[in-house]
């Protein structure tokens, strides 16, 4: 498992009404974002940005993957440390601010993850496996925001 591990998509432009970009308002921002054997992901802009809001953008998309990265690592990090997890949900949260200048930048992402464990004697570690979780995180670790994670610890109904 050790070593670099290399990704590759394609994104298309699918915008263009026949005039290309002649103007600020005369192409849409929809994209598609194709990998070989996945389904296909219809992107635009976000709609402040002149997207297409029933499309993911890339901040959605950011998002996603840090919430995602993080439930992953959660879940190995469980498995480690021998908390049962049987449901984990998450509301995940994030702040991007514009510069004034044309750009912006993400100044935090928080996570909200809603993990229900087998039993009350995990509660606690199932609590700290977020922390190792967060080391974890390949994207977390790749973004210059901070990322944090305010949890809620569920035990699982024993009758269900």
């Amino acid at each position: 498992m050790w070593g670099e591990h290399r990704y590759a998509l394609r994104a298309t432009w699918t915008g263009n009404r026949g005039n290309g970009t002649s103007g600020y308002r005369d192409y849409d921002r929809s994209v598609t974002i194709e990998i070989d054997g996945k389904p296909t992901l219809l992107a635009s802009a976000d709609k402040p940005f002149r997207g297409d809001p029933a499309r993911w953008n890339p901040e959605d998309l950011l998002l996603a993957a840090l919430s995602e990265c993080h439930l992953l690592s959660y879940l190995h990090a469980c498995v480690m440390t021998g908390v049962v997890v049987v449901g984990y949900d998450d509301e995940a949260t994030g702040l991007m601010v514009e510069d004034g200048a044309g750009s912006g930048a993400f100044r935090e992402v928080v996570l909200h993850p809603r993990v229900a464990v087998a039993s009350e004697e995990m509660r606690d570690a199932a609590i700290a496996a977020h922390d190792k979780a967060h080391a974890l995180c390949f994207i977390a670790n790749s973004v210059n925001f901070p990322v944090r994670h305010e949890p809620t610890i569920l035990v699982a109904d024993a009758s269900e």
